[in-house]
Formats: C-alpha cells, structure tokens, sequence
C-alpha cells in the first residue's frame, strides 16, 4: 500500500485515473491498485446516498495529494474518472 500512496503523491496536474470504490466500509483507505481494471480501489467509509460518498472520495483525494481534485465521470457508480489539478 505505501508504493499505492506514492504514486497518489507524484500524480501529476492534469493527470486523469480511475478509482473503484466500496461505500460502507469500517474505514475510508487505499486498498490498492487493481491492475486487470486498472483502476485504484478506495474504501470509505461513508454511505453511497445523498452525495456522500463521492464528498469524501474528493476529501481524502485532496489529503492524499495535496491538490485539487475533479470529478469527471461516475457521480451515480462505484466506478469513478477523476483528474488531479
């Protein structure tokens, strides 16, 4: 996990990946990179109502980088394009 938060630190701006995500659980955390989807899987830990969820996933995105982050694809799936910057 820590090479996973690496990377999320270098990400460049303008820089667009994809991340899976898994609303509910215990904690919001990196649980690593799925290299067959080639996406990131994130757990948070808020519900997948209400917004909720995707609020966090940019709040700890936000943390991780220390940078601005944008949505660009996924508001309403567990399946979400973001771009850094």
């Amino acid at each position: 996990m820590r090479e996973v938060r690496a990377y999320l630190e270098r990400l460049r701006l303008g820089e667009v990946f994809t991340i899976i995500v898994k609303p509910d659980a215990p904690e919001t955390k990196l649980l690593g990179f799925d290299a067959d989807k080639n996406s990131y899987r994130i757990a948070l830990k808020a519900p997948a109502e209400d917004n909720k969820a995707n609020i966090e996933l940019v709040k700890f995105l936000r943390k991780e980088t220390g940078k601005q982050v944008k949505m660009l694809k996924g508001l309403r799936s567990r399946t979400k394009v973001v771009k850094i910057g």
